[in-house]
């Protein structure tokens, strides 16, 4: 359920697709979102520590508008905390070599000048499986140094792939992950990579990888390393990295992958779900409206269909604007007038065969809703 000021917010910040019925109509209230019988996690605290770390964002606020659509770095979802064994110092070096002429080493100070507007991008953690919240994902405005001017001093002396490994070390054996922060990429794989150093305007925050954290646009949170402290140019044949194993069935690799040429990029696909419904009174009767998000995918699309119940038909989503980039996510709506109170199961899906949507595919973002009054 929304809390008092989030119930306010969302009121006040109308998303335009609703405007013409909030004339006419009145907004009851929301419904809860969620598996039967399911509990929402503490919203915006951080749990647990380093590697064991989770912090859930709440998605239900979410409206359209610029600055709405950015999540603020405290509620920003983390997986990972910074390191206990990490000092929080003002020097850092990234140190580059491997298969090069000569090695680098770069400073703060030395990036500094290199740090360029960068855009703003949404992260998903690869094991986003919460449903009932799915709150393992966020957008913000990434600023840092492209790492293609980066790579660019480095005289590769043969074929290679990049390594850009950070930080990943604890006092203590994690409980749900394996240390080791790293991760192997084509080249042309980072054509669009930035080393972020500011994050909606300010320096990174510690849990968010300051003093240095790679951004990957539209890959998942896995391949964004943080705390980056080395770039290796490594061998064709390099094995993949235990985060790369570690990850491997979560950003949909074959079972035969071991060396890092045979991961494909962790990009997430095409999908969508909806992240609050709104109870209305319209002209004497009720209905809901579904608000929702739609998001990753290397194509635009607003071709969205939506079911509640299995055997029953697909319909178009009423309102789904095409969205301008499918590195972050965009809002869509749809008025849903149940025929009879019960639990139902909101599934979505996209209607254009040339769109990947693995995910949506397995109905992994099916949000479930008991519905009292009709």
């Amino acid at each position: 359920m929304l809390d008092r000021r989030d119930f306010l917010t969302a009121a006040l910040l109308v998303p335009p697709f609703l405007r013409q019925a909030a004339s006419s109509g009145v907004l009851l209230g929301t419904v809860p979102l969620g598996p039967l019988g399911g509990r929402t996690p503490p919203f915006g605290r951080l749990l647990g520590d380093g590697l064991d770390a989770r912090l859930f964002t709440d998605l239900s606020p979410l409206s359209p508008g610029a600055d709405a659509l950015v999540t603020p770095n405290d509620r920003f979802f983390v997986r990972t905390a910074f390191p206990a064994t990490l000092q929080r110092t003002a020097s850092w070096t990234i140190r580059a070599g491997g298969l090069v002429e000569a090695p680098l080493e770069m400073d703060l100070r030395t990036l500094e000048p290199l740090v360029a507007r960068g855009g703003r991008y949404l992260i998903e953690c690869s094991g986003n499986v919460d449903q009932s919240n799915y709150g393992l994902m966020s957008t913000a405005d990434w600023d840092g140094v492209p790492l293609p001017a980066l790579l660019d001093r480095l005289r590769p002396t043969a074929a290679h792939r990049v390594l850009v490994s950070g930080v990943d070390e604890m006092a203590s054996r994690s409980r749900t992950s394996v240390p080791g922060a790293s991760w192997i990429f084509a080249p042309s794989d980072l054509d669009r990579a930035l080393l972020a150093t500011r994050m909606n305007g300010v320096s990174l925050p510690p849990d968010h990888g300051a003093p240095v954290r790679l951004i990957v646009p539209g890959w998942y949170g896995c391949a964004c390393v943080k705390w980056v402290d080395r770039i290796d140019l490594v061998p064709e044949n390099a094995p993949a990295t235990s985060q790369m194993e570690e990850f491997a069935a979560r950003t949909h690799q074959s079972p035969a992958a071991r060396l890092a040429r045979d991961f494909t990029p962790a990009i997430i696909d095409t999908a969508a779900m909806p992240v609050r419904v709104e109870k209305w009174q319209v002209g004497g009767r009720l209905e809901y409206r579904i608000v929702g998000i739609v998001w990753g995918g290397s194509k635009p699309t607003n071709a969205l269909s939506i079911r509640f119940k299995a055997g029953q038909p697909w319909g178009r989503v009423d309102d789904c604007p095409l969205p301008a980039s499918t590195l972050t996510w965009s809002m869509w709506s749809h008025t849903w007038r149940p025929d009879v109170p019960g639990r139902y199961q909101i599934v979505l899906r996209v209607d254009d065969p040339t769109i990947r949507t693995r995910r949506l595919d397995i109905f992994f973002y099916v949000r479930e809703i008991q519905i009292d009054e009709v």
